[in-house]
């Protein structure tokens, strides 16, 4: 016959065990350890994957007119023969309009015919990796035809910028330490009310986006900025980027880093088109990478510098966008956060001052 005692002192024993495991220190570095290893392997793979072997999807070039020369024609059979087919054609009725459409970012390069062979105007500034790539194969496809293919950058990067990289560091940087400004506010300055945690968090993406610009173009001399310009885009990235930690904060507690890291990092910077331009990205990621804040930020940024005269509401909206849900979500459920005064503890702080005045009202002759 069963021991029922012992059956009980069995059941206690491991809810004593499960008790003492959750009190222990060590369950929490446990988890911490799994997390950390598991988001070491992702943060390898999503850049690998993303980063490591750019294949050219739809590229899109412009041809002026309809009908073109049979040596255009031949040119561009070659080119899309090399690129399996990766190239989009697009007609434009005069090299003006072309040309407007390498500005507006539409286009990458444009094809026109030459009484010798053809031209390929380039756009550097629009993608340094696919005019690199549209070049080569521009230059490998003419002797092939036999025929000469001049390549001109139209608009080539600055000259201290020579990868087209410096855009893409700058918005990483805004991205990065504007969540890393969040998460010290909750550890150093928890006490923080709603109204103040966000005016803070603001404070400091305006001093930060001018510390990034400011490093950027006056001490290194790396880009030459607009100046005003680029620092409201790296400023709002900060403060998009501080808010959404923010947001994660409100919902998940302790573990909003992880989905604030996924999101911004594992994500959002290899899909941003800062270091390989989107038609160079795997589809999906190119797709969604203007959605989300680095890509935003970087597809702003990158318009500013290059082609201000053509800059884009689109990134302005996806940055305010997030940050508005951001705030939003943060206010609603304010409660939820774990920083912030206490209620309770300023009442009570506010009776003992009470108190302490009627006793000392009492004493006084």
């Amino acid at each position: 016959m069963a021991n029922p005692h012992g059956q009980h002192e069995r059941r206690r024993t491991r809810a004593e065990w499960w008790a003492m495991v959750r009190a222990s220190p060590y369950l929490p570095a446990m988890v911490l350890v799994l997390l950390v290893t598991a988001a070491a392997g992702l943060f390898a793979g999503s850049y690998t994957y993303a980063l490591a072997n750019p294949t050219p999807r739809q590229i899109p070039i412009a041809v002026i007119g309809p009908e073109q020369d049979a040596s255009v024609q031949r040119f561009l059979a070659e080119m899309q023969r090399s690129l399996d087919d990766s190239l989009t054609i697009r007609h434009y009725d005069t090299a003006a309009a072309a040309r407007s459409a390498i500005e507006d970012q539409q286009v990458f390069a444009i094809v026109t015919e030459r009484p010798s062979g053809v031209r390929l105007d380039i756009s550097s500034a629009s993608g340094q990796s696919v005019a690199q790539l549209i070049a080569q194969d521009a230059t490998a496809a003419g002797p092939a035809l036999g025929m000469p293919a001049e390549v001109t950058d139209v608009v080539p990067l600055q000259r201290g910028d020579p990868r087209g990289l410096a855009i893409f560091y700058i918005s990483l940087a805004a991205v990065i330490i504007g969540f890393v400004g969040a998460t010290q506010f909750s550890v150093h300055a928890s006490a923080l009310n709603p109204v103040e945690r966000i005016g803070c968090t603001a404070l400091y993406a305006v001093s930060g986006g001018f510390a990034i610009a400011a490093v950027a173009d006056w001490v290194l001399g790396a880009v030459r900025l607009p100046f005003l310009e680029s620092w409201g885009i790296l400023s709002l990235t900060m403060f998009t980027s501080g808010m959404v930690f923010t947001m994660f904060n409100t919902l998940f507690g302790r573990w909003a880093i992880l989905p604030t890291w996924g999101l911004m990092v594992l994500l959002g910077n290899p899909s941003s088109g800062g270091a390989v331009s989107w038609p160079l990205l795997p589809s999906l990621l190119g797709h969604i990478g203007r959605w989300l804040p680095p890509g935003a930020s970087v597809n702003a940024q990158h318009t500013a510098v290059y082609f201000h005269a053509h800059q884009h509401l689109l990134p302005f909206l996806v940055l305010a966008g997030w940050a508005l849900v951001a705030c939003a979500v943060f206010w609603i459920w304010r409660s939820r956060h774990p920083g912030g005064r206490s209620t309770d503890n300023a009442h009570a702080r506010s009776r003992s001052r009470e108190v302490l005045g009627e006793e000392l009202a009492e004493d006084l002759p």
